[in-house]
This record gives structure tokens, C-alpha cells and sequence, in this order.
């Protein structure tokens, strides 16, 4: 994926502008405290706490909105591989002649349809097999049709609401896989993150201890770390955070087949 790439190359940027900022802010605060040593900063540390209050506040809540996301793709997961389990069985409903084939293209749609997510972040590949996996589903659906004319009635009732389930979820997944944190919202956690590196360095200004250089390289690797779980929560299948577990449901459902 272009844009995911894109901001895991950005990552080590982020580590660096804070590092940056904090430094720029720690002068900005030596030269205050050199012009004005005894000025009171009950206001400017007021302001200060309110705008570190609203950095944690937008780390949580995006936090939260990316697990919330993961969580919701690992369910749809499994959804599919019951759906796509329920719908096998099923065949069973049908005429004898009529289900090797259509068994056949189970096997290559659920196939399709793991591929699809095994390939990211390589989005062209994924789409193709995407494409592959709409292509069978046609084929499977005017298949069914076609075999349930000299089927009982109900097995139309038990097998297509089956088979509308399993092609349903497929479009779930597709939208769910490009739903990510709004990018205004990740520009101004970026934006925050920024600024509160300029505030903390000039707080630092007041520390003549030679900890303030860890101080600074421990807040950047650490809020670093906090926007790459955030951001690869919110893209599974890219980083190191993967849907793995759930995924196997598919490939289960596939030895099932064989």
C-alpha cells in the first residue's frame, strides 16, 4: 500500500522532529530563564497542562478507534470462514451430479479469498485475487441456481440464503480493510505531538543535569513507539501486528474441503 508505506517511512521522522523540538524548545526556555530568572510561570504551565491533557486525550480515543477497528476485522474474519463453511455444507443439498464441480470452485474461491489478505501490503496482487474471487462467485451462485431447479424447495431455502451470506461478507471485509483513523485526525495528533515536544523541552531548560538527553530520547522512542502501534493496529496485515490467528480459520475451512 502507497500510503502505508508512506507513514512507516515517516516514523523515523517523528523520532527525529521530536528530538529536534525538544532541543529547539530547551534553548527557547534557556534564553527566557537567562532574561527573566525570576518570573512566575503559573499561567504558562496552566496552558501547558491543558494542552498535554488534550495530547493524551487524542492519543486514547485514537488508540481506542484503531483496536476498535482490529478487533472489528478479526470478527468479520471469522465470519467469513463460517460463512464460507456453512455455505459448503450445504451443497450437500443438492443434486449428487451437481456438486463436484461446484465443490471445486469452493476450493478455489476460499483459496482466492485467503490470498487476498496473505499478499498485503501488496494491494495490486490482493485486488487480483479479489477479482478472481468475485469472478468465482458467479460462477458458484449460477451453479446453485441452476442445480436447485431439480432440488426440493428447501433446499433454495437453506442453501442461497447461505451462499448470500458468504459473497455479503466479502464486500464487508473490502470496506472495513480501507477504513482507517480520518487523516485530519492523524495530522493533528502529529500536530500535538509536536508541539508538546517544543513545550517539554523548554521545561527541560530549568534541568542542568546531563539526564536531560535521556529524557529526550526516552519521550521521542516512547511516543514513536505509542503512533507505530496506533497506526499498525489500524492497518493489520502490514506491520508486525498481524490477523494471522483468525486467518487460519480460512485456511482450516479450506483443508476441511480436500
Amino acid at each position: 500500500m502507497t500510503d502505508s508505506a508512506t507513514v512507516y517511512l515517516l516514523i523515523p521522522g517523528l523520532f527525529l522532529g521530536i528530538v529536534l523540538l525538544v532541543k529547539l524548545g530547551r534553548r527557547i526556555g534557556e534564553r527566557r530563564v537567562a532574561a527573566e530568572p525570576e518570573r512566575e510561570n503559573g499561567v504558562p504551565n496552566t496552558i501547558e497542562a491543558a494542552i498535554y491533557a488534550l495530547f493524551g486525550l487524542m492519543v486514547a480515543f485514537t488508540f481506542a478507534g484503531a483496536a476498535s477497528r482490529f478487533d472489528a476485522r478479526r470478527t468479520q474474519t471469522v465470519q467469513e470462514a463460517n460463512a464460507i463453511g456453512t455455505a459448503y455444507l450445504r451443497l450437500d443439498l443438492l443434486p449428487a451430479s451437481a456438486q463436484p464441480p461446484l465443490r471445486e470452485k469452493f476450493r478455489r474461491y476460499t483459496e482466492a479469498r485467503i490470498a487476498v489478505y496473505r499478499v498485503l501490503p501488496d494491494l495490486e496482487a490482493s485486488n487480483s485475487h479479489a477479482a478472481r474471487a468475485v469472478a468465482l462467485q458467479g460462477e458458484i451462485w449460477s451453479g446453485a441456481v441452476t442445480a436447485l431447479k431439480d432440488a426440493p424447495t428447501v433446499s433454495s431455502q437453506l442453501l442461497l440464503p447461505a451462499l448470500n451470506e458468504m459473497i455479503d461478507i466479502t464486500t464487508t471485509r473490502a470496506i472495513m480493510l480501507r477504513t482507517h483513523t480520518p487523516a485530519i485526525i492523524v495530522a493533528a495528533l502529529l500536530v500535538l505531538t509536536l508541539v508538546c515536544s517544543v513545550l517539554i523541552g523548554v521545561g527541560l531548560a530549568r534541568k542542568r543535569s546531563v539526564g536531560v538527553s535521556v529524557y529526550t530520547f526516552g519521550f521521542a522512542l516512547v511516543v514513536t513507539v505509542m503512533m507505530y502501534v496506533i497506526f499498525d493496529l489500524d492497518h493489520p496485515s502490514v506491520g508486525l501486528i498481524r490477523l494471522d490467528h483468525a486467518e487460519q480459520a480460512l485456511t482450516d475451512v479450506l483443508a476441511g474441503m480436500r
